[in-house]
């Protein structure tokens, strides 16, 4: 898996857009295989790491504390 892609659920202080957004993109590179996408693929490169990050905030939004 990424090692790079760094947990996000209870950092302190929460994890922010540009987390998001990073997280996404590192994901998108590992399962593509691209660093950086040729012109043809970067319409598709993009949505994917724009559709990611929008996953992960409402994930990281409705995810509920462990009972202790």
């Amino acid at each position: 898996m990424c090692r790079s892609i760094k947990v996000l659920r209870k950092l302190d202080p929460p994890a922010t857009e540009q987390d998001v957004s990073a997280a996404a993109l590192q994901f998108v590179r590992k399962v593509s295989g691209f660093r950086a996408p040729s012109k043809a693929n970067r319409q598709a490169f993009d949505n994917a790491v724009a559709e990611i990050a929008g996953i992960t905030r409402r994930l990281l939004e409705t995810l509920e504390a462990r009972k202790a």
